[in-house]
């Protein structure tokens, strides 16, 4: 499932990936959202929430944050609550860092081609909205996702949107809701 779809009110982005194989650095990949305000909806973001911090009106949290991909099912949960956003805020763009600075091959940063079982979903309540991987983007060491945009009446919708990143972490936070 893909596309787009409006009226959302409450979703969960959900990622999953394998272990690293022993003796191996850890494979370490986490979500990344973005708030821009409607008066720059493609620079700087008014909001960047990752792991260890949560928006600060609740809006967005990371429920379930892993350093290794070990366990069943999802390894990471973010929710995103959009019908509470300010609404000076007309976008949110979601996203995925691999972390490690290290352990690829020829001793050049992972990317996703060197990490095993990587997936996503997105839903809202039960309902799958999209899922997928991130094989077309193999080379990349990040990659956005999704889009959530604001329309005049207050409704957001939900597009997807994997486009892949190669660089620093920090970067990719800063620059990741740029045109495309």
């Amino acid at each position: 499932m893909s596309g787009v779809r409006k009226g959302l009110a409450k979703v969960e982005f959900a990622l999953r990936w394998d272990p690293s194989p022993t003796g191996t650095p850890a494979n370490d990949l986490d979500i990344v959202a973005a708030v821009f305000g409607a008066a720059d909806l493609h620079g700087t973001p008014v909001q960047l929430v990752h792991f260890g911090s949560r928006s600060p009106d609740g809006t967005i949290t990371l429920n379930r944050d892993s350093h290794t991909g070990q366990g069943f099912g999802f390894d990471e949960v973010m929710t995103i609550e959009l019908d509470r956003i300010a609404s000076g805020s007309s976008r949110v763009v979601v996203g995925v860092v691999i972390q490690n600075a290290e352990g690829g091959a020829e001793g050049r940063a992972k990317t996703f081609a060197d990490i095993d079982g990587t997936g996503f979903r997105i839903r809202e309540g039960h309902t799958d909205l999209a899922e997928g991987d991130f094989a077309v983007v193999p080379s990349a060491t990040a990659a956005t996702v999704a889009e959530f945009t604001r329309d005049a009446s207050g409704a957001w919708s939900f597009d997807l949107r994997l486009h892949g990143f190669e660089g620093d972490p920090e970067v990719f936070a800063r620059t990741m809701g740029a045109l495309r």
